[in-house]
């Protein structure tokens, strides 16, 4: 609720701190078509970037560059369509950018203070009567940063780290969660002392990894120190009862069968047109986007209506390079159990509406989002899911997943999974702007006309892609249930 009043009142104090002219009648109008566009856009770039669950409990950096995306997102959109529609007239062009300032630094602020607020909380609720702890901790990486975290987390004022020590010199005088650097592994003892005369006792040293990390002079001089001051040594990884060991070798076995049951990697370049496709995906997303508002605005009330909140739901699937994302799409199916938690009959879930969403393939529409933010992109091959790829090296995981592609335009739920990779791969060698743009106008004749199996292009793509390259039948992923 906080970045939704924000959101609403942040356009108008950037209007006010440019002194905008808003007391006619035309100029309220203006302003108000400002904060209203603004406020819809900024909600809809908060929920791409996962800001709209509310001000999360721990906040990192990740966080804070989602957010300046999304406000970035934001105000782009909100000048694109102010711009085409009104020429930002009667709005000072400096505007948007006071405003996204405004915007981005009341969204941190806020973030930062509830993280404050929390911390202050845990703080107040620790006990008392607890001597704390003190600890020296060995080694500046990502571990150790985990480790002072988790400290943090569990045990606040109870065991407290008041150094570190690391090798590199580039480290020293630095600060990593608030406590400072002090020097290499032969500070140790002076730094002890040094700690004693100020009337704190070093009860633990901590190595953040295993003894590995250090020289054996290091480790040594490491344990003489804790040896002769009765401070107990420990290692991060054997405190969390983990054991770490080097990856092992595959053997000739599982190359030998993963090779017979998958194939080899593809060895062939991508056309040059993947290289700026990504791009043209991103502006013309942006364009769709901005120019389906209406239709999303009718899409969205439909189906809150239809099937409650919320109205859209994810799947994992699988895109570029293996790596997974959330495809989003809007809900079509009723709750699987009714107000008495009695089991619905799965024919009885979908809706007119829902039938009505599927069959135009408007519920796909929220994967303009995936497109936005780089998942996906307007035309390739369909996302599988987890259990439905059929190689860890195909060919179709070398590219971008689309909203549509050559497959889906070829016949989609009418062709057998092995036609339907078939014409995925002959799509990513042959892919060209041309290409795409006769994909676009025959997606726009299978919404009007249907699925229809295109038998000559079927076959001719089928036959003419190498043996080799053909799944077994008993090897081909399940069709995905619409």
């Amino acid at each position: 609720m906080f970045d939704v009043a924000l959101a609403a009142l942040s356009p108008l104090l950037a209007l006010y701190v440019r002194d905008a002219y808003i007391l006619s009648y035309d100029g309220l109008m203006l302003a108000g078509m400002y904060c209203l566009v603004s406020l819809i856009f900024s909600l809809i770039a908060l929920a791409m970037f996962g800001a709209h669950d509310g001000i999360p409990r721990y906040f990192s950096v990740h966080d804070a560059i989602n957010l300046a995306k999304a406000v970035l997102i934001g105000e782009l959109m909100t000048c694109v369509v102010l711009f085409t529609v009104t020429r930002l007239e009667g709005i000072p062009r400096s505007t948007p950018v006071i405003h996204a300032l405004l915007f981005g630094a009341g969204l941190l602020t806020a973030r930062v203070l509830a993280h404050v607020a929390g911390r202050e909380r845990k703080l107040a609720e620790a006990p008392r009567h607890v001597e704390p702890e003190h600890i020296i901790l060995i080694g500046l990486n990502d571990l150790a940063s985990l480790y002072m975290k988790i400290l943090e987390a569990c045990a606040p004022e109870q065991q407290i780290v008041v150094a570190v020590l690391d090798e590199e010199p580039r480290s020293i005088g630095r600060s990593i969660n608030g406590v400072r650097v002090f020097g290499p592994l032969s500070h140790l003892q002076s730094l002890i002392e040094e700690f004693s005369v100020h009337g704190i006792r070093i009860d633990r040293v901590v190595v953040s990894g295993e003894a590995d990390i250090l020289s054996e002079e290091g480790q040594r001089e490491i344990e003489r120190v804790c040896a002769n001051r009765n401070i107990a040594l420990e290692f991060v990884p054997r405190l969390f009862g983990l054991q770490l060991l080097a990856p092992a070798e595959p053997s000739a076995d599982s190359t030998r069968m993963l090779a017979e049951n998958h194939g080899p990697a593809p060895a062939f370049v991508l056309p040059a047109y993947f290289r700026w496709k990504p791009i043209l995906d991103f502006f013309v997303a942006l364009i769709l986007l901005i120019s389906l508002l209406p239709l999303w605005i009718l899409v969205l009330s439909f189906a809150l209506i239809d099937v409650g909140a919320p109205v859209l739901f994810w799947q994992r699937r699988t895109g570029l390079n293996g790596r997974h994302f959330l495809l989003h799409k809007i809900r079509t199916l009723h709750s699987p159990f009714d107000w008495r938690g009695e089991r619905v009959a799965d024919e009885q879930r979908l809706s007119w509406f829902g039938r009505l969403l599927r069959k135009t393939r408007l519920d796909e529409l929220p994967q303009l989002l995936n497109v936005l933010v780089g998942d996906m992109s307007l035309i390739g091959p369909r996302p599988l899911l987890l259990e439905h790829q059929p190689s860890p090296f195909s060919v179709r995981l070398m590219v971008r997943p689309g909203i549509t592609g050559w497959a889906q335009v070829n016949g989609g739920a009418l062709l057998s999974p092995k036609e339907k990779e078939e014409l995925d791969q002959w799509y990513i060698r042959h892919a060209s702007l041309w290409l795409d743009l006769r994909i676009l106008v025959l997606t726009v004749l299978s919404l009007i006309k249907g699925d229809r199996r295109s038998q000559p292009r079927v076959a001719a793509h089928v036959s003419a892609m190498p043996a080799a390259s053909l799944l077994d039948d008993d090897k081909s992923p399940r069709p995905l249930a619409r």
